[in-house]
């Protein structure tokens, strides 16, 4: 009854536990970005299926493999190759989709580890919507995408276990580096649209367009770096986890200063383009947009 997607590329290190914690879906899908490792290799020898389609951004990667992957089921859950479906979660999986009610979609509490320690006060987040119709739901935004469900979402029990760090720092920092450009383009983008709306920050019901706003305002806030700090150190606690918790807070507002900076370094290229008046007319318009 449910379809399993993981998207991959070059995940021969994380792919096999994944894969061990999905084998009970009789419907497996690795939708893979041209892997050089043995990616393929494991995924063959788990019985899963394979579509491969060059990596753009990540909202219009994801749509593709909605649209064009012939999944068996109605239902998929969607999982990458650094996260685990735990066993109680898979319960779960199986119980709302025997009974969804109304829900066309469910989210799940993921569960973050860092120097082998879950950490349970410093993530920004942790509820995502993974279960769901695939007709029913889109992505949006180049990278961190939204997810944009038609119709009733739920809440299921159970955790979704992720090891961002499991292939090493230097790797986080390099994927980070990688997520910094999109972020940076996703906000210059959206400064060219009417994207943010104070009133929608304070009364919009639907979680997915609470968080978009949230992500609009903090992203018009000066000193983001030190603020995200603060935030996830000081706001959420995440000090309680430890040096864990002390070495997360500290990159995510590296990772903030990164997009910070490229998107400075958007403005002074644009400016150049543009001629001396950009700057002023740009701000101008901004300001005028924000409701």
């Amino acid at each position: 009854m449910i379809s399993i997607l993981i998207l991959t590329k070059n995940e021969e290190k994380d792919l096999p536990e994944c894969l061990e914690s999905v084998r009970w879906s009789d419907d497996i899908h690795v939708f893979d970005s041209y892997s050089t490792d043995q990616t393929l290799n494991l995924a063959h020898q788990a019985g899963a299926r394979i579509a491969q389609r060059h990596f753009d951004n990540w909202s219009q990667h994801q749509n593709w493999g909605l649209r064009n992957i012939p999944f068996k089921n109605p239902w998929v859950f969607y999982i990458d190759a650094d996260e685990r479906i735990t066993p109680e979660l898979r319960t779960s999986i199986q119980r709302a989709v025997e009974n969804p009610d109304n829900n066309v979609a469910f989210r799940v509490q993921r569960r973050d580890f860092l120097l082998g320690r879950w950490l349970k006060h410093s993530q920004a987040t942790s509820q995502y919507v993974r279960l769901f119709r695939p007709e029913r739901l889109r992505y949006e935004r180049f990278v961190n995408p939204v997810s944009i469900v038609d119709g009733q979402v739920g809440r299921i029990n159970g955790y979704l276990d992720h090891f961002p760090f499991s292939k090493g720092m230097t790797h986080w920092l390099a994927r980070h580096n990688s997520y910094s450009s999109f972020e940076a383009q996703q906000i210059i983008a959206n400064r060219g649209i009417c994207s943010f709306s104070l009133t929608k920050l304070i009364s919009a019901k639907d979680f997915s367009e609470r968080r978009y706003q949230q992500k609009e305002l903090f992203y018009r806030l000066p000193a983001r770096p030190l603020i995200k700090f603060c935030l996830l150190y000081v706001a959420k606690r995440g000090f309680l986890d430890g040096r864990a918790g002390l070495t997360y807070a500290t990159l995510q507002s590296i990772y903030e200063y990164m997009i910070v900076l490229k998107c400075r370094e958007i403005g002074d290229v644009k400016s150049e383009q543009c001629g001396p008046g950009f700057r002023n007319n740009r701000a101008h318009e901004v300001t005028s947009r924000v409701s």
